[in-house]
């Protein structure tokens, strides 16, 4: 059995460390795709993982590798890259896979399912998100400091199979999993959390803590909070009525002096960032279901003025 992990920075560093460690008693091979200083620190030396409470984890993957053409037939893959990766990494899976290979994404978007079927149509993708804090403290180095580290996936659309081969993978590696017959909600509910605090945080490069005191960003973060469940109302996903009150205070899990990813890539002017993942897709859908996003396309706007999108 061959599994890859598609991105080894916080959230596939992880989880492939996980598994990696577990891959004797799965009889499974497990593959790292990587890049940079970080890939050429997990070649010589292994990934170590700090984690908050389960000491520190170190791995050595079967291949680390930047090149997806390097890995053999694939069984099952996690796709952990950053969304603007995400088309490129997709296209070269294509020789990779075949219709049982099972594939669990674990980026932040409520299209992902929908960006991947784009190139890969018959694919066996079962969505998902993740509930995690972690980040690459320098390479061959991930620290996981938060989170209830949790993965939940669920039924490819209009797929009648359970992820039958990454539910056993996920059991035998301690990873934390649920499995939902309808994953959507979930995916959304995610969605609702990120994208506003990301969006704010960013505009103004502040800290989640200082964005929940004061009163005219924590408004603008219930403002896209708002418009993010108008929009599932319009695509019939069922959030419950408390959903932006239940995501607005989820911002108190997080230590005040935290900083989103999104809002850590808008601050270096050369790094991509996920601003189409957000933004993008919130006007996108408003345009699509007749649904005003105003907030989301002034926020927009100003983190466009403040780190011009890139062209290419």
């Amino acid at each position: 059995m061959n599994i890859a992990i598609l991105g080894v920075g916080g959230v596939g560093g992880y989880f492939g460390t996980k598994i990696c460690r577990a891959r004797e008693a799965l009889g499974t091979e497990v593959f790292f795709v990587a890049r940079g200083a970080h890939l050429e620190a997990i070649r010589k030396s292994g990934l170590t993982v700090r984690t908050s409470s389960e000491g520190e984890l170190r791995c050595r993957p079967t291949l680390a590798t930047a090149d997806i053409d390097e890995l053999p037939p694939l069984d099952a893959c996690l796709v952990c890259v950053k969304s603007y990766d995400l088309a490129a990494v997709t296209r070269r899976l294509v020789a990779k896979i075949s219709e049982r290979t099972e594939i669990v994404p674990l980026l932040n978007g409520v299209d992902i399912e929908d960006r991947i079927r784009g190139t890969l149509p018959r694919a066996l993708i079962h969505p998902g998100c993740v509930f995690i804090a972690t980040h690459v403290e320098k390479p061959g180095l991930v620290v996981q400091d938060g989170g209830p580290r949790r993965i939940l996936y669920g039924r490819t659309r209009g797929g009648t199979g359970r992820a039958s081969l990454l539910a056993g993978v996920f059991e035998r590696s301690s990873i934390n999993s649920e499995w939902h017959e309808n994953i959507r909600p979930a995916i959304w509910t995610k969605f609702m959390f990120i994208a506003p605090f990301g969006m704010v945080t960013a505009c103004f490069d502040r800290t989640l803590g200082e964005v929940m005191a004061s009163e005219e960003w924590s408004a603008m973060v219930r403002a896209v909070m708002s418009e993010i469940r108008a929009l599932a109302a319009a695509g019939g996903i069922a959030l419950p009525d408390s959903i932006v009150e239940d995501s607005y205070r989820k911002g108190g899990d997080f230590p005040p002096t935290a900083r989103t990813s999104f809002q850590r890539d808008v601050a270096v002017a050369d790094r991509p960032d996920e601003r189409d993942l957000f933004g993008g897709t919130i006007m996108r859908l408003g345009e699509r279901y007749g649904v005003a996003t105003p907030k989301t396309c002034e926020l927009q706007a100003a983190i466009d003025a403040r780190k011009p999108p890139r062209t290419t």
